[in-house]
């Protein structure tokens, strides 16, 4: 197959699972492993780059879209619509030269089996370039910041004073932070690896072990990866496991524990003197915590259940800590998956809401008195944080808000809450995570 043909494929590829998360409501990871084993393993960071670009700004280009066709295409023509909206992102955002843009973009109308709409696909390409479209501002709220209107108002209420500032972080592209295991050396010791091999990075005080990356890399490229020296996971998240082993020993429970990057961390710090029990009610996600392990060289009892159903697995032993990293609306992370800007609906929060307190309720008869609760999640809205925490503390005389940070470097990180503390997108280019550390009093 030829080089044009092969790219007006890729385009074609593109386009369908594009319309799989917009129209059909597939997540983006579920549409990339459906219909990716069809491209060239060369050409995939290609087509993720697409993928994520154009759901990433896809209420912008939905836009000029309609401002470009004469008349709505068909709804059977969405994936014909994804396309047209893959080739502006290309014109627009990319450096891939513009004739080959617009020829392998209309071809691939051809690989869509909508051949007699590839005039179209071409005419409104050429317009957009013709025209100067982009340079002319939309005049509605979801064009302009890219994203649902729900989520912009539920953004501004809760933040009246960085809203617009979370709404930019959330459309770019997300940083590759690494995560150094403390018994391979520091993370300034793995910044001059990196270093030695080509590779560039910065350090971050708040989170001691976490190098970010110049520029993202393969994992099989970095120094060490597959002996277990170093792991990839957000300066934010790797803020969980230090909060809550805090003076924290024993027996310690990572509940929702997949894909397992805080159970690593747990192991990584405690060593010894922690016993770890995860629990993930997804079986194949838990498969995922167990290769993480088995890189790292770790263990752990791992556990196929409901965390919020502790009559189906705990063996009534307490806990001295208890991870929560709460099942939530992923919307602190949305840079990494544009594709829940697609996927969340307005009425998601409540039901999210309403299993974070049954969770939190469920597990704490299971932890010891002094013992530590972090309460986490990688959301932004108040709803799925310091209000279930404010009222869990008004129903819970035994529990207690422990509100002392562990030192100054993560304070500058932090928005005090009326409950716990929250880190913003985008804050020293990390993603945005919530976290209350509840203790039990006598």
């Amino acid at each position: 197959m030829s080089d044009s043909r092969q790219g007006a494929k890729l385009r074609a590829t593109a386009a369908q699972i594009i319309d799989a998360v917009t129209t059909s409501g597939r997540s983006l990871d579920k549409a990339l492993g459906e219909f990716e084993a069809g491209v060239a393993e060369g050409d995939r960071s290609l087509l993720r780059l697409l993928c994520y670009g154009t759901l990433r700004h896809h209420w912008r280009l939905q836009y000029w879209v309609d401002s470009l066709l004469s008349r709505p295409l068909r709804a059977r023509d969405s994936t014909v619509n994804a396309l047209i909206a893959t080739g502006i992102y290309q014109l627009d955002q990319t450096r891939i030269p513009d004739h080959a843009v617009v020829s392998q973009t209309v071809d691939a109308a051809r690989f869509l089996r909508r051949p007699k709409l590839a005039p179209v696909v071409n005419a409104v390409l050429r317009r957009f370039l013709r025209d100067r479209i982009a340079e002319l501002e939309p005049s509605n709220d979801e064009a302009a910041h890219d994203h649902p209107q729900w989520f912009i108002d539920a953004i501004a209420a809760d933040w009246p004073d960085d809203w617009s500032d979370i709404l930019k972080a959330n459309n770019e592209r997300a940083p590759m932070w690494l995560r150094v295991n403390p018994a391979h050396g520091t993370a300034a010791d793995y910044l001059r690896r990196l270093e030695a091999c080509g590779m560039t990075g910065v350090l971050l005080d708040a989170a001691p072990q976490a190098v970010r990356l110049a520029e993202a890399q393969p994992v099989d490229a970095l120094p060490g990866f597959a002996d277990g020296h170093v792991s990839v996971q957000d300066a934010a998240a790797q803020l969980a496991a230090p909060w809550l082993l805090e003076g924290v020993s024993g027996r310690v429970l990572d509940a929702c524990a997949a894909p397992g990057g805080k159970s690593g961390h747990l192991l990584e710090l405690a060593g010894d003197r922690m016993a770890l029990t995860c629990v993930d009610n997804d079986a194949a996600r838990l498969r995922d915590v167990s290769a993480n392990l088995d890189r790292l060289g770790l263990e752990a009892t791992q556990l196929v259940a409901d965390a919020s159903n502790p009559g189906e697995w705990w063996d009534g032993t307490l806990f001295d800590g208890i991870l929560l990293d709460a099942p939530c609306s992923a919307s602190g992370v949305i840079r990494r998956h544009p594709d829940i800007k697609h996927l969340r609906r307005a009425d998601d929060i409540g039901g999210f809401a309403r299993t974070q307190s049954a969770m939190l309720s469920a597990l704490w008869p299971l932890l010891v008195t002094g013992g530590r609760l972090l309460y986490v999640t990688c959301s932004v809205l108040a709803a799925e944080n310091d209000e279930i925490v404010g009222r869990f503390l008004d129903a819970n005389a035994d529990a207690q808000e422990n509100d002392v940070l562990q030192n100054n470097n993560i304070r500058d990180l932090m928005r005090v809450k009326a409950c716990g503390f929250q880190i913003l997108p985008g804050m020293e280019a990390t993603d945005g995570f919530y976290f209350a550390c509840l203790e039990k009093d006598s």
